[in-house]
C-alpha cells in the first residue's frame, strides 16, 4: 500500500486509545517520510485521545490534536508493515485479514528482528519484512506491550517510555 514512495506503517492495539496512539504519534515525529496510521481491534469509533495518553505523550514533547479512534479495517490491512501490541491482536488480524499476516508482527519482535537496511545491498522494506516470515511465527508472551488502559497516569507514562524506546528501535530498522 505504499503511498507513492512512502511506506505505510500501522500500529494496532485494542481500543486505539493508548498504545497504538502513542506509538503512531512517536513514529510520525521520528519519520515524517512514512505514512503512519493507528487502529484498534475493538474500537468505539471517533473518540479523541484521552487525557492520560495526552499527558504521557507530552512528557516526550509530543502532541496529536487530530487523533480520533479508528477500527482496524481493510484499509489498514493493506499497510506495508503492521505492528501490534500483544499476541491477541496478531491472532485477531490473522483471523479476519489473513492476507495481512505476512506483514503483521508485534512491535517488540519487529523492533528486534526486522533486518536493518544495508547500504551496500539495498533491499526494499517489503523484501526485508518478507524475510521475517511473520505469517509463520507464532505469538509469544514476551511480545506484549502491557495495556495501561485501566491504570493511573504513571502506568501511561511507563507505557509511553517503553513505546518510545521500541518505536525508536523500529525506526532505526526501517531505514
Amino acid at each position: 500500500m505504499t503511498k507513492g514512495d512512502r511506506p505505510v506503517v500501522c500500529f494496532v492495539c485494542t481500543g486505539n486509545a493508548a498504545r497504538s496512539v502513542m506509538a503512531a504519534t512517536i513514529m510520525r515525529a521520528l519519520a515524517p517520510d512514512l505514512v503512519v496510521r493507528g487502529a484498534g481491534t475493538h474500537v468505539v469509533e471517533g473518540q479523541p485521545m484521552g487525557i492520560r495518553t495526552r499527558t504521557a505523550l507530552a512528557r516526550h514533547g509530543l502532541v496529536d490534536h487530530r487523533h480520533r479512534s479508528r477500527q482496524f479495517s481493510a484499509d489498514e490491512a493493506g499497510a506495508d508493515l503492521i505492528a501490534v501490541m500483544e499476541p491477541a491482536h496478531l491472532l485477531w488480524i490473522r483471523s479476519r485479514f489473513p492476507t495481512a499476516a505476512a506483514v503483521t508482527g508485534s512491535l517488540r519482535r519487529l523492533a528486534r528482528d526486522l533486518p536493518r537496511p544495508d547500504p551496500t545491498r539495498p533491499r526494499p522494506l517489503a523484501e526485508r519484512v518478507a524475510a521475517l516470515d511473520l505469517a509463520g511465527v507464532g505469538p509469544e508472551p514476551w511480545e506484549e506491550v502491557p495495556d495501561p488502559g485501566a491504570g493511573a497516569q504513571a502506568d501511561f507514562d511507563r507505557c509511553a517510555d517503553e513505546l518510545h524506546r521500541l518505536v525508536a528501535l523500529l525506526h532505526g530498522r526501517l531505514g
